[in-house]
């Protein structure tokens, strides 16, 4: 019979299994579908509020009412999750992959230098191959106004990338890509160090000591770690937003590049 000592010993020694990042894909193609759909009417108004240079909306319930409700708030759903399934899933394989390659081969722990730079990569990888080309189609949709498509420029999703690609050239799909770097870059690098720091500051959990939290601990930490980015990456967000609403098909452009909005500031 082993002594008790002795199983804490073997249970200490033995290696801790870590979860492959195929898993960590699904995981986060699923969480996107559930984050788009509670977040989409929220993702139409910040929009529409961004693009507001005449003042048209005075805050959330005026656009609620403006907008006749939920209905209108819910346009593009079906884009969004796309976006946000294909996002996530990039998302938390890149991160899980890049973790693995600052993980000290001895210890098996990450720095948090090596998480902030996973989180990074992560963030930069999904804005060029996911996020600018969907926000681009996103953002000119939610920019048009009324419920009558024979009145709008966009019939839909497809329609309107093979609009912009028609008229702008394939780059018009990629406008804005700068600051959607920068704040997706800066957004998953504050988002995943947070996230890990309110893990050990709320619930005392180590890196690699095997501790399993409960999901309402998890939903807890995410919460707070999800507040922390905003604030970091908000004015990246408003700059891209007005880059990708522009038509670039002739005219002159009201702004030509991420430093010259000075007007937003």
């Amino acid at each position: 019979m082993k002594t008790q000592e002795q199983e804490l010993q073997n249970s200490s020694s033995s290696p801790k299994k870590m979860i492959p990042p195929y898993m960590m894909e699904v995981s986060g193609s699923l969480g996107g579908i559930v984050e788009a759909c509670c977040l989409q009417p929220i993702n139409v108004i910040k929009t529409r509020l961004q693009l507001d240079w005449t003042g048209t909306y005075r805050g959330i319930v005026h656009h609620h009412v403006q907008h006749r409700g939920l209905p209108c708030s819910l346009k593009g759903l079906t884009l969004f999750t796309t976006h946000l399934t294909l996002k996530y899933t990039l998302r938390m394989g890149s991160n899980a992959v890049f973790q693995s390659a600052f993980k000290d081969s001895q210890t098996g722990k990450i720095s948090n230098h090596g998480r902030l730079l996973s989180g990074f990569g992560a963030g930069v990888l999904e804005a060029l191959t996911i996020v600018t080309p969907f926000e681009v189609v996103t953002i000119r949709l939610q920019q048009q106004k009324g419920l009558s498509t024979e009145l709008l420029k966009y019939k839909g999703p497809v329609h309107c990338a093979r609009t912009i690609i028609r008229e702008e050239g394939l780059c018009g799909l990629w406008a804005g890509a700068a600051p959607t770097v920068m704040r997706n870059g800066t957004n998953q690098a504050a988002m995943f160090t947070a996230r890990n720091s309110f893990d050990v500051f709320l619930w005392k959990k180590k890196e690699g000591e095997g501790k399993i939290l409960q999901p309402w601990q998890c939903m807890i930490s995410g919460f707070f770690a999800g507040t922390v980015a905003p604030f970091c990456t908000g004015p990246f967000d408003v700059v891209k937003t007005r880059l990708m609403a522009q038509n670039r098909q002739g005219g002159e452009l009201k702004y030509n590049g991420s430093c010259n909005q000075n007007d937003i500031f």
